[in-house]
């Protein structure tokens, strides 16, 4: 079985594919916007897998192959992002890919990962714009919503894959939940080798210098280490003003305690947050955050927050790639600067569970399990099918 991948970013889901069919891409299609992200998977296979931009010049020849994959940007419907809406310009990828590799390409599974919001309402836009791509080339389609925690991972992040099948039916995925690693412990597992460039810092600050977690070692836990406070003072990630906040701490006495200590400046924020808490309102709270058991997404400050659970510091940039299950030998062009690419990203190891379930279909293996309809949305979070027939929408809870 051969495969290759259109858009696939910093390659999360390329990778998975050769996990698991044992052989990199034929080829990597990708358009000019994304050159830059394409680069850490163009150069991890040293430029020995064909990479082309598709552009004026139209198509190469291109080889025959079973199964694309693609990680389309997902900003567009992301609940991360201000600006998300079904009819944001950026879900155009979508629509763009898959009318290029369905009508042009024809394999007999084209997948991708996108934000939850594909499967929700504000994604019905596009769904109806994917689901008429589809018919109008032989294929049907469906969507896959699971969290990367049911897959193993210590992360609690909402993840939808959608697919398309040639053909007129959808195989229904099998339901996924294994034990996940402790996040601390997939960072204490990166082996640092000599000489990787990887090795350092996403952020070169100190956290125990940050002058709220300051108080919350000095004031609140008597002077304890870092190491210390990780191992004996928390039972769930989070970070310093959470702590302050869950721990019965109040923002005017860290206020008394950062002008004590010369933060004339935070002292004065530390009264107006509190003021803004008493009236019902919220604050940002974006700093350290220290992990235990699972974190939220790893994206936007997280990557040069996290610290690492033993050690007085924040991650490597090693450690971070290790979070999404990138390989030890990866590299980030780029490194510190391009740190967000990781974030744009699905983990290696949850979109193995995908690429399983398309070779077994190419495989026939998932005969037994085709489901009459040209669209599903199978929820993995509480074993939910909804699909439709003779246009009739239907629901059914699957053990």
């Amino acid at each position: 079985m051969r495969f290759a991948s259109i858009i696939p970013l910093i390659g999360g889901a390329t990778l998975a594919m050769q996990n698991v069919l044992q052989r990199k891409p034929e080829y990597i299609l990708s358009y000019e916007d994304f050159k830059a992200n394409d680069k850490h998977l163009v150069d991890y296979y040293e430029r020995k897998v064909p990479y082309y931009l598709y552009g004026d010049n139209g198509l190469p020849y291109l080889p025959n192959v079973e199964v694309i994959n693609t990680v389309c940007p997902c900003a567009g419907l992301s609940s991360l992002s201000p600006t998300a809406s079904g009819d944001a310009a950026v879900n155009d990828w979508m629509l763009t890919s898959a009318n290029l590799v369905l009508g042009t390409l024809k394999p007999d599974v084209f997948w991708g990962e996108n934000a939850p919001g594909l499967a929700s309402n504000i994604g019905k836009p596009v769904v109806e714009k994917l689901r008429k791509i589809a018919r109008e080339r032989g294929y049907t389609f469906s969507i896959y919503k699971t969290k990367s925690v049911f897959h193993g991972l210590g992360q609690i992040r909402n993840r939808t894959f959608y697919f398309f099948w040639k053909g007129d039916k959808v195989p229904r995925f099998e339901y996924i939940k294994r034990e996940h690693e402790k996040i601390e412990d997939t960072i204490r597992s990166v082996k640092h080798k000599p000489n990787d460039p990887m090795n350092v810092p996403a952020n070169e600050e100190t956290p125990s210098k940050n002058p709220y977690y300051r108080y919350v070692l000095e004031e609140m836990c008597g002077g304890i280490t870092h190491k210390e406070f990780q191992d004996t003072k928390i039972t769930r990630s989070q970070n310093a003003m959470d702590y302050i906040e869950w721990n019965g701490g109040n923002y005017k006495d860290v206020s008394k305690w950062m002008h004590s200590q010369g933060y004339t400046k935070l002292a004065e924020r530390c009264l107006k947050m509190h003021d803004k808490l008493s009236q019902g309102g919220n604050i940002m709270r974006k700093l350290c955050h220290f992990p235990k058991g699972t974190i939220g997404a790893f994206v936007g400050h997280m990557p040069k927050n996290l610290t690492h659970p033993d050690e007085d510091r924040y991650l490597t940039i090693r450690e971070c790639m290790s979070i999404m299950k990138l390989p030890d030998d990866f590299t980030l062009q780029g490194g510190a600067k391009n740190l967000n690419h990781i974030c744009q990203n699905v983990p290696v190891t949850t979109a193995e569970d995908m690429a399983e379930h398309v070779q077994k279909f190419v495989d026939g293996r998932l005969n037994n399990q085709m489901i009459d309809t040209d669209f599903l949305i199978q929820d993995n979070t509480n074993h939910k099918l909804k699909f439709e027939k003779n246009s009739v929408q239907l629901d059914a809870f699957m053990v």
